[in-house]
């Protein structure tokens, strides 16, 4: 079970160290001169796309001999195959954890295995975030750089516009149900939504089955087994029909996917809605969410139930030169890992993010192990500046909540699977939920067979 960690802004803003002269000389990026090509988040404002462009401009002032481009890329499940298949990813990008193993059994990504051993934080990882990277012997192919557990996000004056005390948010899916109701009667936006498209409507059915509960996979070994057909998952669906059909409490939005979904919450349109706890630099920074709005909540579990856990990955290209890969190596240790690890590097981040008014403190779990967190939470202390107590119900309840990974084997295929069930339910008020739920097994299974050969 992974601990929580407070870090600081948003991975655009980082200001950091270079790896050493040790590591900088004996890079292959070191031996002359390379270009890369890095992916930066779509969607930025002029001031963000400016700080970007400052720590290019310091990356390239200490790594002289690599030239930095950047490219605007958000990772979607329906399109990232087709760019990887094309050869048109940038050098340097981002996968979500459930990706990891499967490019690395399938060699889609680079093995820089040897050059991210030699960074002097290799042995600290996080173990349960590391493993996402790492390929069936322990090397790290894919360099985790965010990790989070699922949260229930809230809207503070919605709560207060329809009676509720936003101090004091639900702690069980019943509570949500009737909150959820009282904010669509009291103010006509939609008191609970969900994501259904894009692959997310499967990675949040997942997560709610979670919570029940149950499961969407099981491993015997190294086989896994398709557990959809359960009643937990069946439980789930029935539960947003009641609140679609029966108290008409979800809006009129059922094809959201992570960037939609982020809009309109950010707008003041949904109440609440399930995602993962470190999404406060996305609501703020690229959605201009008003930050006395926001709440945020661990979600309900029901019995044996745990908080379903994932993460981010920074990954380099298979088609990149060994001296890009060196290069692509030096620019995520400095980009996206340096204010992690290095108390100078991660003091400045947080000086500059706050300087600049991005957010510094908000919640995720850590990339590194214990001991670095507990000793990176002091480091960043007289920073933070966001509203930590209106995250006070997540922050001082998570620990308490076992974190449940994503199913490890054709996770995206399998999400992709489940997104047209959850929205058949929304849709559809006559919608046979057991006949969905058998026919999305057995097509989960058939592929799993096919997987595993």
């Amino acid at each position: 079970m992974g601990a929580f960690a407070l870090t600081g802004a948003l991975v655009l803003t980082l200001t950091a160290c270079s790896t050493g002269d040790d590591a900088e000389g004996d890079g292959a990026a070191s031996s002359g001169a390379v270009e890369i090509e890095v992916s930066i988040d779509a969607g930025l404002d002029d001031d963000a796309r400016a700080k970007f462009d400052e720590r290019v401009a310091q990356f390239e002032e200490e790594h002289p001999d690599i030239t930095v481009t950047a490219r605007e890329y958000t990772w979607e499940g329906t399109t990232f195959a087709t760019e990887l298949a094309g050869g048109t990813l940038p050098d340097v990008f981002t996968i979500p954890f459930t990706d990891g193993r499967g490019l690395i059994e399938r060699e889609q990504i680079a093995d820089i295995s040897d050059l991210v051993a030699e960074l002097p934080y290799a042995e600290d990882f996080n173990p349960n975030v590391a493993q996402a990277g790492q390929a069936a012997d322990g090397s790290m192919w894919a360099v985790p750089i965010a990790a989070y557990s699922q949260g229930l996000h809230y809207n503070r004056t919605l709560f207060e516009q329809a009676g509720l005390d936003p101090d004091d948010p639900p702690t069980t899916w019943e509570e949500v149900r009737e909150d959820a109701k009282t904010i669509a009667d009291a103010t006509g936006v939609a008191g609970y939504a969900t994501m259904t498209s894009g692959n997310t409507g499967g990675w949040i059915l997942t997560t709610l089955t979670n919570a029940f509960g149950g499961s969407v996979q099981e491993f015997d070994g190294e086989t896994a087994t398709s557990t959809i057909d359960t009643p937990e998952l069946t439980e789930v669906l029935e539960y947003l029909h009641a609140l679609r059909w029966e108290d008409d409490s979800m809006g009129a939005n059922f094809l959201y996917d992570w960037g939609s979904i982020n809009q309109d919450f950010a707008a003041g349109q949904i109440g609440m809605y399930v995602s993962g706890g470190g999404n406060y630099g996305n609501l703020f920074t690229q959605n201009a969410m008003n930050p006395d709005d926001y709440g945020l909540t661990v979600i309900p579990l029901v019995g044996d139930g745990g908080v379903l856990g994932g993460g981010t990955l920074a990954a380099v290209s298979a088609k990149a030169s060994p001296e890009e890969q060196a290069a692509g190596v030096e620019w995520i240790d400095f980009y996206y890992m340096q204010k992690l690890a290095d108390e100078d590097a991660a003091k400045l981040d947080a000086e500059t993010a706050a300087a600049n008014d991005q957010p510094v403190g908000a919640p995720e779990l850590p990339v590194f192990d214990e001991q670095t967190y507990l000793e990176s939470r002091t480091w960043i202390a007289d920073y933070v500046n966001v509203p930590v107590d209106q995250m006070s119900s997540y922050t001082e309840n998570i620990f308490d909540q076992p974190v449940v990974p994503e199913p490890a084997r054709s996770t995206q295929e399998i999400y992709a699977l489940l997104d047209p069930v959850v929205q058949a339910v929304l849709t559809d008020e006559d919608a046979d939920i057991d006949a969905l739920v058998a026919q999305v097994q057995k097509e989960a299974q058939a592929l799993l067979d096919a997987a595993q050969g």
